[in-house]
């Protein structure tokens, strides 16, 4: 595959991702409303961003989670006003379950399958636990200093943020770990996803 058909590619897959970021965020949250009108919810729409770190790379997955997790937000009159401070923390998801899955582990270099679950755990691990430090701690600032809303009513969604989002990320890890372990023999068959070895480029 040519350099322009794999971009080509990356895009589509990443607008797939994108999509399946904001369905199971818009339709399959379990949302939990707190005082003042706002909310915050369960949702695996952090898994897509993850998986799709782990198959594109850190930036198109990051992008793909940024994208879709965004428009939910936009679309959403409950958390429109927090679509700058989703994008980013969608993108930093990313960048880590990317970094360490492709730059330090290089699961795109081993066919060694127990090897490649352990660091496919372990970096989405990276990704989300950044998420469920950072999204209470960037939350409460974005809400209490930039919407500017009381601090009774920041600090009680912070911590209501932190539980939902922890909650979030276990149920996350598992999800992506079986998909990705599951989907990763046949995109490597179908020549979707390339394994490249010291020797070799090899797709079995």
């Amino acid at each position: 595959m040519n350099k322009q058909n794999s971009t080509i590619l990356k895009l589509a897959e990443t607008a797939l991702l994108a999509a399946l970021c904001y369905v199971s965020f818009t339709f399959l949250q379990i949302k939990i409303p707190v005082p003042g009108g706002d909310a915050t919810s369960l949702h695996i729409g952090n898994a897509f961003c993850v998986l799709g770190a782990l198959l594109l790379g850190g930036w198109y997955g990051g992008l793909a989670g940024s994208i879709g997790m965004t428009i939910a937000d936009i679309m959403d009159p409950v958390y429109i006003t927090g679509a700058p401070k989703t994008f980013v923390l969608k993108l930093c998801i990313g960048l880590i379950t990317g970094l360490v899955a492709h730059r330090i582990a290089k699961i795109n270099e081993s066919t060694d399958k127990a090897y490649v679950l352990k660091w496919s755990v372990i970096s989405s691990i990276a990704g989300l636990a950044f998420n469920v430090v950072a999204d209470p701690i960037v939350g409460y600032f974005y809400k209490r200093y930039v919407l500017g809303q009381p601090q009774e009513l920041a600090d009680a969604l912070a911590k209501m943020s932190a539980v939902a989002t922890f909650i979030n990320a276990v149920v996350s890890v598992i999800l992506v770990a079986f998909i990705y372990n599951a989907l990763r023999p046949a995109l490597i068959k179908m020549n979707i996803l390339e394994i490249h070895t010291n020797k070799t480029v090899q797709a079995k």
